[in-house]
């Protein structure tokens, strides 16, 4: 029987938590072990966590029964929701109060709940800068993971409250990377004008994540905002131009006409970029990249991460 301190981690197939499986699984001075939360133990992703040495057990997210049994004997859990899954917050509160009331009752240590920021606290709903959604938020994503917060520290759990940011992955698995035009022009488009967008490689979150485990209780109760690079528009499509070897145009739309484009979660996202643009000095102030270096120094920007370019999917140049 191994010794190892059992670290159970919901989304253990996904971006986040996949970081975080593959962290501490790579590590073979670990003093942890991973337990991956998964819907589906036969898919090929936890086929590959079983392979690389994770303990994989089918655990329902939305059965508080279910995740207090398989958080039995564990001493951390990492915490996410899915929005993007089903875009409904009341989902991702419901599921987040499950996963707190089942790590209280089974004694876990250490939770990491990956959590953003509220934006009404820039933003009230009586400001119609930018549209309300839903009739209580204004970045969806983000403020329903914050409404969530209080599950945690009002049953008094040892929690740590990871405050992500944008993914450099969107641009592979969103549609958000480089579009072409009926010219043949390749453009980046973000409502974002000249300011900064904080992003991260997904990976890294769970690296991170698994710096915050090895830390211990000193982080407990507190939050820790991380991001791998705050980059603008222009900065990005010269380093995807660099990357693929053909010139890419940043195309600085407004959050109006980004919302009006009419794919699910566009008004969400139109808000959100609205958001960290309006608030960049306040988004990133509080994600020194300095600071989360030292918690994990193979952190990568933007340009080390276009390292992945060749997954960005574009289009071919239209023939003559």
């Amino acid at each position: 029987m191994s010794d190892k301190k059992i670290i159970a981690i919901v989304g253990a197939t996904g971006a986040q938590g996949g970081g975080l499986a593959h962290a501490i699984l790579s590590d073979p001075n670990s003093e942890f072990s991973v337990r991956a939360f998964t819907r589906d133990v036969n898919s090929d992703a936890s086929k590959a966590l079983a392979r690389a040495g994770a303990e994989v057990v089918s655990i329902d997210i939305d059965d508080e029964a279910a995740i207090t049994k398989g958080l039995a004997g564990v001493y951390g859990a990492f915490f996410v929701t899915f929005f993007w899954a089903h875009f409904n917050p009341e989902i991702e509160l419901r599921q987040a109060e499950n996963m707190a009331k089942a790590a209280k009752a089974s004694g876990v240590k250490h939770v990491i709940w990956s959590t953003l920021e509220d934006t009404r606290h820039w933003i009230p709903l009586s400001d119609d800068r930018m549209p309300t959604l839903q009739g209580k938020y204004k970045v969806v994503h983000f403020d329903a993971k914050a409404d969530a917060n209080h599950f945690f520290t009002d049953l008094g759990l040892p929690v740590t409250f990871l405050q992500t940011t944008f993914y450099w992955e969107n641009l592979i698995y969103f549609g958000m990377g480089p579009q072409r035009g009926t010219d043949g022009q390749l453009t980046l488009t973000f409502p974002m004008g000249n300011k900064k967008l904080s992003g991260i490689a997904a990976s890294d979150i769970g690296q991170v994540a698994y710096s915050i485990f090895k830390a211990g209780p000193s982080n407990t109760n507190q939050f820790v905002s991380i991001a791998g690079e705050h980059i603008t528009g222009i900065e990005m499509a010269d380093a995807l131009s660099a990357a693929i070897g053909e010139k890419v145009i940043y195309n600085a739309i407004t959050p109006n006409d980004y919302r009006a484009l009419g794919f699910p979660g566009a008004d969400d996202l139109g808000n959100m970029f609205q958001f960290y643009a309006d608030f960049e000095d306040d988004f990133t102030k509080v994600r020194k990249i300095s600071e989360i270096k030292k918690m994990y120094p193979g952190l990568k920007s933007f340009k080390d991460w276009l390292g992945n370019s060749a997954r960005i999917p574009i289009a071919a140049k239209p023939k003559d």
